[in-house]
């Protein structure tokens, strides 16, 4: 099988929520220990957000992780190693996907760190559709 034949089902896969997985923070922390050594000078931040970011709340069992860089030209210089480093994209988006037997498992999406505003855009998404405030996720 090719490798678009493997990642299409992953990308084509339903929505599904699932009770909240104590080990959530554990796969964030280990994909972040993963990132930073493979791209030291890049990341200025790398958070662990989204619904499965809030203990004890149901969510999609991926780990969502805002990576903050300086510029975009960070972004577009770096998205072929991202993608040597285990993720597939949709480089138009800036947005990064692990997956494993036909399964998300990471989103990575690469946002410029400084810009106004900062991680907003995202945490009003979630805020707004999870019916919670926003600074319930945490921040790493």
């Amino acid at each position: 099988m090719t490798e678009q034949g493997r990642l299409d089902p992953a990308i084509h896969e339903r929505v599904q929520i699932v009770p909240y997985d104590i080990a959530w923070p554990g796969k964030f922390e280990a994909e972040r220990a993963r990132l930073l050594p493979l791209f030291p000078d890049e990341f200025v931040a790398i958070e662990h957000f989204g619904s499965a970011a809030i203990p004890a709340m149901s969510a999609e069992p991926i780990i969502d992780i805002p990576g903050g860089v300086r510029s975009w030209n960070s972004i577009d210089a770096l998205s072929r190693r991202r993608c040597e480093s285990g993720y597939s994209t949709s480089a138009e988006f800036k947005w990064f996907m692990r997956w494993a037997n036909g399964r998300r498992t990471h989103h990575l999406h690469l946002v410029v760190h400084e810009a106004e505003p900062r991680f907003e855009c995202l945490a009003q998404r979630y805020a707004t559709s999870i019916f919670v405030n926003s600074s319930t996720c945490s921040r790493i």
